[in-house]
């Protein structure tokens, strides 16, 4: 009962754009790191859904990283940034599942363990992106799969 269908494939806050009262997103190449033949096949959308949830986590976790010297309690901005993350997935994620249509949104156990599926993918991904390029930022998409290892 899964729906593929034509995705994103790269989503993230960085391709959102806020017109007025309005969303715009913008960039529909995928991944750069996949093949065209890749990027162009059909799949899940939950895989954007991973995505924007990863994007959630990398700006928390990206502010925390770039924390000003001398700038008050680390421990409450820590706190303040993992509850502002906690509250943009479930936003997202109560957006999503209200309009998606998605068969799977249907069951949340098949919904839950699909998207930790995509999660851990994307985390993956992100992974290998940050050794290649940006190797003091491994701990962001460590994190991440240190959480979803918990769940």
């Amino acid at each position: 009962g899964l729906v593929k269908t034509r995705f994103h494939g790269d989503l993230h806050l960085g391709q959102v754009l806020v017109a007025q009262d309005d969303f715009i997103i913008v960039d529909f190449e995928g991944e750069p790191g996949r093949s065209l033949e890749e990027r162009r096949a059909k799949s899940s959308a939950l895989r954007d859904v991973a995505g924007m949830l990863r994007s959630f986590s990398y700006a928390a976790h990206a502010a925390a990283l770039r924390r000003e010297p001398g700038a008050g309690d680390v421990a409450a901005g820590i706190e303040a940034l993992a509850a502002w993350e906690r509250e943009a997935a479930r936003h997202f994620l109560e957006g999503y599942t209200r309009v998606a249509g998605d068969p799977a949104s249907a069951n949340p156990e098949t919904f839950r363990a699909l998207l930790d599926l995509f999660l851990i993918e994307k985390a993956l991904y992100e992974l290998r992106y940050e050794i290649a390029n940006r190797p003091d930022w491994l701990e962001i998409p460590l994190r991440g799969l240190l959480e979803l290892a918990k769940t």
